[in-house]
């Protein structure tokens, strides 16, 4: 079985300057930041390697966009975060769904909360907003606060 620093090398190695950094900071864990573009080509190489199972993708509002973490699982026994940055003025990503199809549910799951489109994604319908949810109002974005949110989505007497 190959050690976490080997499968660091082995990523650093083929991704080469679409790497930002890797690390490995404890035993069975492995972060890796790579550049926006790099999405596919990363996946498809992670997917070789052996890291087939994807357990969830998470959104994180920054300051300057949204952070997106695929976590990725190898044989149950390394779990790598790879991690890149989508700019809030152009919140596009390419879809994992032809190469991961598990990632379909994850991927509308993160456009329903934060607004990124993956592009090339087969159905990005709302999964779990409710039907008279307001279009362009995404609730994991840090500009909503829970007042604001209620008080956009819901009439005074729909509270009560």
């Amino acid at each position: 079985m190959r050690r976490e620093d080997e499968i660091a090398a082995e990523i650093r190695e083929k991704l080469k300057e679409k790497i930002i950094s890797v690390e490995v900071p404890r035993e069975r864990r492995i972060f890796a930041y790579i550049k926006t573009e790099a999405l596919k080509e990363s996946i498809k190489f992670l997917k070789d390697m052996g890291f087939k199972h994807l357990s969830t993708i998470t959104g994180v509002d920054m300051e300057d966009g949204i952070e997106l973490i695929y976590h990725l699982a190898l044989d149950g026994s390394i779990e790598l975060s790879l991690r890149l940055k989508v700019q809030k003025d152009d919140l596009r990503v390419p879809t994992i769904t032809d190469i991961i199809p598990g990632a379909v549910l994850y991927e509308r799951e993160v456009h329903d909360m934060f607004g990124v489109n993956f592009e090339g994604h087969p159905d990005l319908s709302p999964l779990i907003l409710p039907e008279k949810w307001p279009r362009n109002i995404y609730p994991l974005r840090k500009k909503y606060a829970l007042e604001r949110l209620r008080n956009l989505i819901f009439k005074e007497e729909d509270i009560e």
